[in-house]
């Protein structure tokens, strides 16, 4: 893989993390209880749903 398109993956990636975190964030708290999760976990899921560490 080349440097650009390594960089070019990784910026997509980011990406992608921050739509998902955004999209997590706009969550009611309603919504929350209902999927077990606080604010607090948020960047974790998001990384896990992107990266899949």
């Amino acid at each position: 893989m080349t440097m650009i398109s390594n960089l070019r993956s990784r910026m997509e990636k980011r990406a992608q993390y921050r739509r998902t975190l955004n999209e997590l964030e706009a969550l009611t708290e309603a919504d929350m209880r209902d999927l077990n999760m606080c604010r607090a976990d948020m960047p974790r899921i998001a990384y896990q749903a992107v990266y899949g560490a």
